[in-house]
């Protein structure tokens, strides 16, 4: 039965305690949405929680949590609908790098990476979808993946293995899901993480004249998220790159 007493909408994210998790989370508070975070992270979930607003507090959930477990989804999830009573999004952002030489890459690493960028996705997508369908009734769901997913460097195997595993189950999870909850990846390309700071060459390297932004991504999670704005879109990935996967360059 759905809960339609409870307005105020929700969006899960996983990896949202720091850089583009952080910033999807900020702009979906600043939406007046409520926002729960599983991160595995405890000193970013602690320094999250540390500044923001104290009237921000009663509209976010931080927990500290392990993707790829399913027992830790799964209470994330649980102590979500007891603080919130519903859900409407979910953005599958926790990710880890693992950039190693492939042959001094072990299958622990590979497995670990596969883990939680992948399974972790699964879970997630898997544990929150019968909340949405029983207490909002339709909603989205916004997959993380990375420009690393069709195109590569030296060292990247299980990070685009994972990154492209991605964009497979998003159109998956559009065919099977549909049509009350959509489903999209997005694919950023060098976004700049809080504090970073890169050489006027490097910015100047992308077609746009400058790196992404965290709010660039954040930007367009609202769009795939929001009914009315992207309401006939799913199934799809958008590059988001400041065109880089469009240049030829050889040495």
């Amino acid at each position: 039965m759905i809960q339609r007493a409870h307005k105020k909408r929700v969006i899960a994210i996983s990896g949202g305690a720091k850089n583009i998790g952080k910033g999807i989370a900020l702009k979906f508070l600043e939406l007046g949405w409520n926002v729960g975070i599983i991160d595995f992270d405890k000193h970013a979930l602690g320094e999250f929680d540390v500044k923001i607003p104290e009237e921000a507090k009663k509209s976010i959930l931080l927990y500290n949590g392990d993707v790829s477990d399913e027992y830790a989804v799964s209470e994330f999830y649980i102590k979500l609908k007891e603080k919130f009573y519903r859900l409407d999004a979910i953005v599958n952002n926790a990710a880890i790098g693992g950039f190693k030489n492939f042959l001094d890459l072990s299958l622990n690493e590979w497995r670990r990476v596969i883990d939680v960028n992948l399974t972790g996705y699964f879970l997630m997508a898997r544990l929150g979808v019968p909340i949405i369908l029983e207490t909002a009734g339709r909603g989205s769901i916004v997959n993380i993946s990375s420009t690393r997913a069709l195109m590569s460097e030296p060292g990247n195997e299980a990070y685009s293995a994972s990154k492209a595993g991605i964009l497979g189950l998003t159109h998956a999870l559009a065919n099977s899901l549909g049509p009350n909850i959509r489903v999209n990846a997005i694919c950023p390309g060098w976004i700049l993480h809080e504090d970073e700071i890169i050489s006027e060459r490097e910015h100047l390297q992308h077609l746009t004249g400058r790196a992404g932004r965290i709010a660039d991504v954040a930007e367009l999670v609202y769009f795939l998220v929001d009914d009315e704005r992207s309401g006939f879109i799913t199934g799809q990935y958008f590059v988001i790159d400041g065109g880089m996967t469009k240049k030829m360059i050889y040495i």
